[in-house]
Parts: structure tokens; C-alpha cells; sequence
């Protein structure tokens, strides 16, 4: 997506039901995490399951536990996570002339380092710190990108947590969740969210892990040099909720909702967005419209029966742009998941999004995944083009850390008066520990 925009424990246990007010006061809410905040994709909660000898051995584990240091006062645990994909793309003569030839092409989609861990004894902080390697991008101009910096406090009990630093923002769960442990190969959603921002969050675990509530506010004009008055700001929450829970058969039904207030940067909205694809040009794009604020919307459901899954979710936008006559733009996707050898993806109650897909047998688990999606940011005066986009995929999860998927997607961009075909083949391999 591109925006324009934007020890007393006693004494201390009020300030849970303190924060649990606070939260109820926002919007819409969310990706809470109790005080160890949210995981990184290093260290989802993922099935319990002794190790059946991969044909991929997990063998990152164990120079993770050697260099890991524990203390009484402090921890420190490293992880990564390497994702390198091959794109090829089939386009009509349409296409050519609405998106221009995307080029098949390999990608370092993902090259992260972290480093998570907690200071204090009585009181733990937590802390996580991730950085992307850039150095293998000729176009860029700088080797390392900081992706998340965050100190988490916890307030005066174990499931209300203050985060502070450069973490995600409390909106669509595409987003709060990993992209390396969803069905799915990428994001659909992008031109409702912005990834990550500077700010202050505030999350809780609520009816016995069964909800998950979460606010926050963001602005990172310091970072880009801007000001506070033109540099725009969001304020998001996400509240979600299990209708049944039966975590030892993978059974449950997750329901979320979750809001976003937009204060556009500079005056100046933009909505764009690429079609689940990383490489691919934006397909659907409003350009800069004049606009003082924006409200979101975003609907989601996550139905399990142990390994068959179907995830949707829905994302709506108003905008405050009298000068365009204030138009609206959504997107949506379903998408169903079956996991051949029976693993069903563990759900985590501390953050309301599910873990890493852990085999069961020596040679992993298969999974095939169907996607539909929409995105249509056409409304008004304002014709940033829609498109529908059909997908089908098969991962082989090897162990725990490495992944193997390949996806087929049809796209069907409406722009510029005419429908352009896209087809796009992605081949993933994935390490993650």
C-alpha cells in the first residue's frame, strides 16, 4: 500500500482494568499479546510436537539456543527469517497498455535478522529489535532497513501490555499476523493498511484468552522529516473474539473486528495497491487526491475444523475529500486452506491470529489453498481501477522452519476502459526460525 500521510504488583493490578477501559473507548480493536507482546515470526506459537526427523532438518534451532544468553535480569534469543521467491507473469496486450510488461524475476523477499528477549527480573520489559538486509537490491542505497524496534511494559498484570516503539499497527489481520505463516503466499489488502508505524500501543487478553483487545496511536513525521501538523497520524484498534474453541482437535471460530482513523499527510490521500504479488507494478492506483482524514473499516472470520480452514476478511474506506465528493473503496478476499496430512495451524490467544503450521511426519505436510479476492478503489470522481483475482497454491511445509509453495494467480484489472489479464506464477522457499 502507498498512503500520502501519513515492586508493586499489587498497587499496580487497577491499572488492568484501567487499560481495559481505555481500549473499549477506541473504534475497533485488537492483536493483543499479554506481557510478551506481540511474537515475531521467529517465535509464533506453533503446534507441540516431538521432532519426527525432517527431510529438512531443523537445524537453526539449536545454534539459536547456543548463542541465546539467560539470565536472572536479562534474555536475549536470535532468529530469522530468509524468503526467496521466483515470479513469471503472462499478460494480454491489454495489460501491456494499462500496467505495463512485468518482468519475471527472482526476488530476496525477505532477509531479516532479530533479536527478542526481556530485561528485569520481577518486572520484565520486553524487547525486539529486526532489520532487513537490502544489500541485495542494486537500487537501493542502503544495506540494512530497520523494520521493528519496540520496548514492551507490562501493566500490573499478565495480560495488559504497553508497547512503545516501531511495531504494527492494530488493523486487518493479514497484517498482524506473519505473512510466513498464512496459507497464503501475499497480501491482498494493501491499500487499506500502512505495515508498520511509530507509536504507542495498548493491548490486552480479555474472558479468559478467548478476545484479544488492542489500540493504539502512530506517527512517525519525526522519521521522515516532516512536522506534526503535516506529517498525519492513525489511531487503530482491533477487537476479536472465539465463538467455540477446541485447540486440542484444531477446532475453533475466530471473529474480529477492527477500525482506523486516517489523518492524511500534507492534506493528501493516496490508495494503491499490487495483486498479491511483491514484484508486480500497482495494478489499481487513485494517484494523490486532496483529503483531510479517512475512516476504515476492517471485518474478519477464521473458521478451523482441525485441517480444513477458511479464512475472510473485509476492508472499507471513507474519505473526508469534498473535492472528489468524498468516495468510498473496499476490498475483500476468502480463502479456503486443507492440509492433506491432518495438522490444523494452532491459534494463538494472546495475540487472536494463528501460529506456524508444525508436521507431523518425517516427510511434512501438503497443503492446497483457493483464493478469491476484490479490490476496487473506483468510486466518484476519484478512478484508481478495480480488479478480481482468482488464486490456487500448494505449500509443502518440510519441518518447522522451511516451506516450499508454488501459486497460480488470474488477475482481471478494469482500467482505463478496457479488462487486462494478468496470469503470475510464484515459486516461495522459506526458512523462518
Amino acid at each position: 500500500m502507498k498512503m500520502m500521510r501519513r515492586e508493586n504488583l499489587a498497587a499496580a493490578a487497577p491499572l488492568c482494568g484501567i487499560a481495559a477501559g481505555l481500549l473499549l473507548g477506541l473504534d475497533a480493536h485488537s492483536q493483543p499479546a499479554p506481557a510478551q507482546s506481540p511474537p515475531v515470526p521467529s517465535q509464533q506459537q506453533s503446534a507441540t510436537a516431538t521432532d519426527p526427523q525432517y527431510i529438512m532438518p531443523d537445524l537453526a534451532e539449536s545454534l539459536a539456543e547456543r548463542w541465546a544468553i539467560k539470565t536472572h535480569w536479562f534474555t536475549l534469543k536470535f532468529g530469522e527469517s530468509i524468503v526467496v521467491d521466483y515470479t513469471g507473469f503472462h499478460q494480454n496486450s491489454e495489460s501491456l497498455s494499462q500496467v505495463g510488461k512485468q518482468d519475471d524475476q527472482w526476488q530476496a523477499r525477505e532477509v531479516r535478522l532479530d533479536v527478542a528477549g526481556s530485561i528485569g527480573s520481577a518486572y520484565k520489559v520486553k524487547y525486539y529489535v529486526n532489520a532487513s538486509y537490502n544489500g541485495f537490491d542494486a537500487t537501493s542505497d542502503k544495506r540494512w532497513n530497520l523494520v521493528d524496534l519496540w520496548l514492551a511494559f507490562p501493566l500490573g498484570c499478565r495480560d495488559t501490555t504497553l508497547t512503545v516503539g516501531k511495531t504494527k499497527e492494530t488493523f486487518d489481520y493479514e497484517v498482524v499476523s506473519s505473512f510466513v505463516t498464512l496459507p497464503q503466499q501475499e497480501r491482498i489488502l494493501n491499500p487499506f493498511f500502512t505495515s508498520r508505524d511509530v507509536g504507542l500501543k495498548l493491548t490486552q487478553v480479555l474472558a479468559n484468552k478467548r478476545m484479544t483487545l488492542s489500540g493504539g496511536v502512530f506517527s512517525d513525521w519525526w522519521v521522515n522529516g516532516s512536522t506534526p501538523k503535516n506529517g498525519g497520524a492513525d489511531a487503530s484498534a482491533r477487537l476479536t473474539g472465539l465463538l467455540w474453541d477446541d485447540p486440542d482437535r484444531g477446532r475453533y471460530f475466530h471473529l474480529g473486528i477492527s477500525g482506523r482513523y486516517l489523518s492524511a499527510a500534507h492534506d493528501t490521500l493516496r490508495y494503491a495497491g499490487r495483486p498479491e504479488s511483491n514484484v508486480a507494478s500497482d495494478y489499481v492506483d487513485t494517484g494523490n487526491f486532496p483529503g483531510d482524514h479517512a475512516w476504515h473499516l476492517g471485518l474478519e472470520a477464521l473458521w478451523s475444523q482441525g485441517p480444513i480452514s477458511v479464512l475472510a476478511e473485509y476492508n472499507r474506506a471513507w474519505t473526508e475529500s469534498p473535492a472528489t465528493r468524498n468516495p468510498q473503496f473496499y476490498g475483500y478476499y476468502i480463502l479456503a486452506s486443507w492440509v492433506l496430512t491432518g495438522e490444523s495451524r494452532p491459534y494463538n490467544h494472546a495475540t487472536g491470529y494463528t501460529g506456524r503450521l508444525v508436521p507431523k511426519y518425517h516427510w511434512g505436510a501438503p497443503e492446497l489453498v483457493a483464493r478469491f479476492s476484490r479490490v476496487d478503489l473506483d468510486d466518484e470522481t476519484v478512478h484508481g481501477g478495480r480488479f478480481y483475482k482468482t488464486y490456487l497454491g500448494a505449500n509443502w511445509w518440510m519441518s518447522g522452519q522451511w516451506k516450499l509453495g508454488f501459486g497460480w494467480g488470474h488477475t482481471w484489472l478494469n482500467r482505463f476502459g478496457g479488462t487486462g489479464i494478468t496470469d503470475s506464477f510464484l515459486t516461495r522457499v522459506q526458512w523462518v526460525f
